[in-house]
């Protein structure tokens, strides 16, 4: 779309301060003659034009299937395959492996874990090589009404030896600096796409936390807690497991949500290791295990 608007140019004149320096005025002043003055002394008027372009709107995003039982009352959990499209993620050079294949190999086998059980509903923020923003991704499990967030990633770090697995949960501030740097590098996949939309919701996105019931919050740290415990037989974990930071993508107000980074790509051995069906399976086993006890807990609690 394409506004067009034409005007004439003013000129803007600002009176000297007053003698105390406590006063200013404007005076805004047509370029052209005073209005009413006759057409045969009228000079043309000193005319620009303007344009703007606004961005067409996005199309609404289209919600994923929902997978497993029929029942509705099953609980569903939302699986979030990080980055995608045009943003890769961390990348291995030597083994040529990015963040955004690993995301999605992990995300699919923890579905089919899921799936396994008969007993939990499971839908993917996305099945294929494809960009989503972060508010996108915590919109999806929010309109579905899912009962847990999972969004997957594979971490980075400058020491090469580093390995093991951290549960992110949201917090307005970090609990360390390992905890902020993550935050930093995850919230700017907005900004890839051409526009800093974390930017730009910043004002929502702080009225949400401060609206978020305490027990999303609680419930959160809850299954951190859990994905550990049951990780932990599948999967190496880094100490301390369990990490708070301001990542946007955990912003759902009314969802329990975690971040899992599952291990290190720029750890060749770590790499290697997750990028095989073993090394998916055992990640995968780990967070249905994790899953599945955290629902039954929420069923009996009921």
């Amino acid at each position: 779309m394409v506004l067009l608007a034409a005007f004439t140019a003013l000129t803007l004149s600002l009176a000297p301060p007053a003698p105390d320096g406590t006063s200013k005025a404007a005076d805004l002043r047509a370029a052209g003659p005073a209005l009413g003055a006759p057409a045969r002394m009228s000079k043309p008027p000193n005319r620009s034009r303007l344009v703007v372009r606004i961005p067409d709107a996005a199309p609404a995003i289209a919600l994923p299937t929902i997978e497993g039982p029929a029942d509705a009352r099953r609980p569903l959990v939302v699986i979030d395959a990080g980055h995608g499209g045009h943003d890769p993620g961390a990348y291995n050079e030597t083994l040529d492996i990015r963040e955004k294949d690993l995301t999605l190999a992990i995300a699919q086998a923890i579905r089919d874990e899921l799936l396994k059980t008969g007993r939990i509903r499971v839908a993917l923020t996305r099945s294929d090589d494809r960009f989503l923003i972060l508010q996108e991704r915590y919109s999806i499990a929010s309109k579905l009404g899912a009962g847990l967030f999972i969004s997957i990633h594979a971490d980075a770090a400058e020491d090469s030896d580093a390995r093991g697995a951290t549960v992110y949960t949201l917090s307005d501030v970090a609990s360390d600096r390992e905890a902020a740097r993550l935050a930093a590098r995850e919230n700017r996949t907005d900004v890839i796409n051409g526009v800093d939309l974390s930017g730009a919701s910043t004002a929502v996105s702080s009225i949400l936390i401060d609206l978020m019931r305490r027990e999303t919050m609680e419930a959160s740290t809850r299954f951190a807690d859990i994905l550990h415990r049951e990780g932990v037989r599948h999967f190496r974990f880094r100490s301390p497991y369990h990490r708070q930071a301001s990542l946007v993508v955990l912003k759902a107000a009314d969802t329990p949500s975690v971040l899992l980074e599952t291990g290190y790509v720029s750890n060749d051995d770590e790499a290697g290791w997750m990028a095989t069906r073993d090394g998916r399976l055992q990640l995968a086993k780990g967070v249905a295990a994790a899953v599945s006890v955290y629902f039954a807990r929420q069923s009996v609690q009921r």
